[in-house]
């Protein structure tokens, strides 16, 4: 796409979002599954007066139901709305990457839209085109936080079109917590009070005391955590959450998983260990088969009653309150445990906090973006703007299956919980709060965002994995961990891993 007809789309985008905001009519557009369209320059009314009759948008996404599921029901109401021809191609996770890096290196235009994880964002950049300044002065691209915008930009330029906001933290059966006779027993067994975790060690030993029992009173043993433990299946980021708070210093800079002035890898340094020593001593207290756990398998075990706590992304928490759920208004959210030691890479030696240091881990997130090669990028930008607009978002929230998640200011608004989803004050004031936290924290740790990165977190997990079985000591399997990131920053390029990690570092370090 030649620079004058890059600027003349822009031209034509920048008019064409205030002449649609300023046409757009009352109407009911409830028969989409909203509850109220909201005026706005991306609207049902604002999309419903653009006519793209006669052209064709290719997009491709997950497979349903997660983020493929919403892709297809916005896809099609903006063809109803617009008149285009809107094609989506649904694909297995294990397989997206390759399927939207293949026809980038090829040369191929073989989409114009694209879903996918954001810490992809390292290899995709080069081949994605910026988010116009019309679009990221719409109404509901201004309030997504500065930290899910900060996800979003690569290079100082905006990349990604923000539609979902991805952490990990802590969630836990209130119900029990809150219970006389449990705390009774905690208190009999350890000699301390029961309290929502404030650190790892704590987690463990709540974990322990109140595993392999019938505490719910179902007749059904429970367990004391559900986490992700499956090699192949995300199990990398449950690490990274028992990791952080052991290894990211408040006071040094530069660096979580690298340094990056060295480019040494930092997995095998003493934070690192113990976080996966304390990973590892958890297994005792996971329910049968919970050493082989998947996030389907985590989200369903705290979800459907079976364990006590765990900690991922918000899908376990969702479950848990859904209408038909039994333990529905019985859960709450809390940031993820932290550490009283927290190691220092610049003095080498462990450093006591009398308030435990957090970690606040941003991982993940689903995004979108639109091809630079794309010849349709005013109807694929209108598309992703519409897909997140505000009426749409607020009713996907809803629906635990899609997998988008809360990323803007008013999405951390207890109110809406209460008022629209049904639940109760303190499940949506401990929710709400465990999300502003995280957001606005300080010290947080983002995704590895470099060239490489699914040869990066593959490496890891094998690692970890050893360490689960007894095949090796952390020590030994982080050594190993450390040996291949080595090997794999040579052979891409140290100056380009690094060059990539600098946007990583810079979100860590603001």
């Amino acid at each position: 796409m030649t620079t004058k007809t890059t600027l003349r789309g822009a031209l034509l985008a920048t008019s064409a979002l205030m002449i649609s905001a300023g046409l757009a009519a009352a109407q009911d557009y409830s028969k989409y599954g909203i509850k109220e369209d909201v005026p706005g320059a991306c609207s049902f009314a604002s999309i419903d007066a653009k006519d793209y009759s006669g052209r064709t948008l290719n997009i491709i996404t997950h497979a349903i139901p997660v983020i493929g599921e919403p892709t297809a029901l916005h896809a099609q109401q903006f063809q109803e709305l617009t008149g285009a021809t809107v094609n989506v191609v649904h694909v297995p996770f294990g397989d997206l990457f390759q399927r939207i890096m293949i026809p980038f290196q090829t040369g191929q235009q073989a989409y114009d839209v694209l879903f996918f994880a954001s810490l992809w964002l390292g290899d995709f950049n080069p081949y994605l085109a910026e988010v116009p300044q019309a679009y990221q002065e719409v109404s509901g691209m201004q309030s997504v936080t500065p930290t899910y915008k900060g996800v979003a930009t690569w290079n100082g330029k905006m990349l990604n079109y923000t539609m979902d906001g991805d952490r990990h933290y802590l969630k836990y059966r209130s119900d029990v917590f809150s219970n006389p006779e449990m705390q009774a027993l905690f208190k009999e067994k350890t000699g301390r009070d029961l309290t929502v975790p404030a650190t790892w060690e704590e987690y463990n030993e709540v974990a322990a005391v109140f595993n392999n029992m019938d505490w719910d009173g179902d007749g059904a043993p429970n367990f004391g955590t559900a986490e992700v433990t499956k090699r192949d299946d995300l199990m990398f980021s449950a690490f990274i959450s028992r990791v952080a708070a052991y290894a990211k210093h408040p006071d040094v800079k530069g660096g979580f998983f690298f340094d990056l002035a060295t480019m040494e890898p930092l997995v095998n340094t003493p934070g690192w260990v113990k976080g996966l020593e304390m990973f590892v001593a958890a297994q005792a207290s996971m329910p049968p088969g919970g050493t082989s756990f998947g996030l389907g398998d985590e989200i369903f075990s705290f979800g459907g009653g079976q364990a006590l706590m765990s900690y991922s992304w918000d899908d376990a928490f969702i479950q848990a309150m859904q209408e038909d759920s039994p333990i529905r208004n019985k859960v709450a959210a809390a940031p993820l445990p932290g550490a009283t030691e927290v190691w220092n890479r610049t003095t080498g030696q462990w450093d006591k906090f009398d308030t435990p240091n957090t970690a606040p881990y941003v991982t993940w997130g689903w995004s979108s973006a639109v091809a630079s090669a794309s010849e349709n990028q005013d109807m694929a930008f209108d598309y992703l703007c519409f897909f997140g607009n505000e009426a749409n978002t607020l009713a996907d929230l809803q629906i635990g299956r899609f997998g988008v998640n809360p990323y803007r200011e008013a999405h951390f608004d207890p109110a809406f919980y209460e008022t629209e989803l049904g639940w109760d004050v303190n499940t949506a004031t401990t929710y709400t709060d465990t999300l502003k936290a995280i957001d606005g924290g300080q010290n947080q740790v983002f995704d590895l965002r470099v060239p490489g990165v699914g040869e990066f977190m593959s490496s890891l997990a094998a690692g970890v994995a050893r360490a689960q079985s007894g095949e090796a000591t952390a020590q030994e399997a982080l050594d190993g961990v450390a040996a291949e990131w080595k090997a794999i920053v040579d052979r891409i390029g140290v100056d380009r891993v690094r060059e990539a990690y600098a946007n990583v570092v810079a979100l860590e370090d603001k």
